[in-house]
């Protein structure tokens, strides 16, 4: 071999070791550019208040990060298409028990597995749902329409925002646990279940606890009798749980995490993990959010994000299953 072809030889093995460091350090600069997190809802709604003020905070942590909404098929679309995404921390899913739970089993081919497809970064937050009536109704207390419920069957109903949301499969768990046949009304979305409360169309309805309902309970407009919270909420403490009442299985909340595709390394998905315990730290976020009715959950994890999903699957299924809900 000629001299010249040793020299180039070492410089190309001089070169090629040269990139090894630079490109471990590339892969260590984690993010390098944008990460896009898609919300598989239209604009506006708690997704949206929660994964916006989100994105706001990781300018500090993981830099820009674009929220983007693509809606559909019950948030199916967008978890799909997050689902499909190569696992490379830059497209993550804002996803909720819509999506994540109840569109997968009420689906004969769901377009993927909520526990295979998707690696668990964290529980961004949880919203309990409360059973209110209308105020002429005589009922103080979840005792008094179970009561009423068993002495009649098939006469006392009950509003949701409709077919397959969690609003709805709550009302099915309350049947269920107390061993009662309460009529569902379902609407479409909670704004239209509430107005017809409101007017007396009808006697309860399963609602999502929010800033509008906390207010219309507080103005007499409306009574929320209990929680399906584990434990009091802090905007509602007056208010007892479902278990304090006595159904001991009943606790319903909605909930939004993060989620990357599976194969996402470990170091990503703990990095955003990271960032987003530091954002949850921050007491104004904390405030933001509780101002929306939302508890965030500040002690999240990769490891307790995917128990809270499975948790989650293990209450549902059985009800889903049991009223033979199908959403295609």
């Amino acid at each position: 071999m000629k001299r010249r072809d040793v020299l180039a030889l070492g410089l190309s093995g001089l070169s090629a070791r040269a990139l090894v460091p630079s490109l471990s350090f590339a892969q260590a600069k984690y993010p390098d550019r944008p990460i896009r997190l898609v919300v598989p809802f239209p604009p506006g709604g708690v997704y949206d208040a929660v994964a916006r003020p989100w994105a706001d905070r990781m300018r500090s942590h993981l830099g820009s990060v674009v929220v983007e909404n693509q809606a559909g098929a019950g948030g199916s679309l967008g978890a799909a298409a997050v689902a499909r995404a190569q696992p490379d921390g830059y497209t993550l899913l804002a996803g909720g028990g819509g999506p994540m739970v109840v569109t997968p089993v009420a689906t004969t081919r769901a377009p993927y597995d909520p526990i295979r497809d998707f690696e668990p970064i964290a529980i961004l937050v949880v919203s309990a749902l409360t059973l209110a009536v209308h105020p002429a109704q005589p009922f103080q207390s979840l005792e008094d329409v179970v009561d009423a419920a068993k002495k009649n069957p098939g006469r006392l109903s009950y509003g949701s925002a409709g077919v397959g949301t969690i609003n709805h499969l709550t009302g099915e768990l309350l049947k269920s646990l107390t061993a009662t046949e309460i009529v569902h009304v379902p609407y479409r979305g909670a704004g239209p279940a509430l107005t017809d409360l409101i007017a007396g169309q009808i006697p309860t309805a399963m609602a999502n606890i929010t800033g509008q309902v906390l207010e219309l309970h507080r103005s007499g407009k409306l009574r929320m009798l209990a929680v399906t919270a584990p434990a009091r909420i802090a905007a509602a403490s007056d208010i007892p749980t479902a278990v304090e009442a006595g159904l001991p299985g009943m606790v319903a909340q909605n909930f939004v995490g993060l989620f990357a595709p599976r194969g996402t390394p470990a170091a990503i998905i703990e990095q955003i993990a990271r960032a987003t315990r530091a954002a949850m730290d921050e007491r104004d976020f904390r405030e933001l959010l509780s101002a929306a009715s939302l508890e965030a959950h500040v002690d999240s994890s990769p490891a307790k994000a995917r128990q809270f999903l499975e948790d989650e699957f293990a209450r549902w299924t059985p009800v889903i299953k049991a009223i033979g809900l199908k959403l295609d």
